[in-house]
């Protein structure tokens, strides 16, 4: 999943997103606001990875949820 199609679904993952990491807070999903680079800092800073391991992380889940039409496009 790229990051146009994290941004542009953002509004839908972002629920799923606080279920994967209950750590991140309603602010910290604002400041995020779909874009991958923000998520993977927040991820570094409050879970202790390294970026790798961050990015790893965020595609590992990323890549268990079924496409929408609109994640298509």
């Amino acid at each position: 999943m790229n990051e146009d199609i994290l941004k542009g679904q953002w509004k839908q993952l972002r629920g799923q997103v606080k279920e994967w990491w209950g750590v991140l807070t309603d602010d910290d999903l604002d400041k995020i606001n779909g874009q991958r680079d923000r998520l993977i800092g927040l991820l570094q800073e409050k879970y202790g990875f390294t970026k790798d391991q961050a990015t790893r992380e965020l595609d590992d889940h990323l890549g268990l949820l079924k496409p929408t039409p609109a994640m298509s496009r």
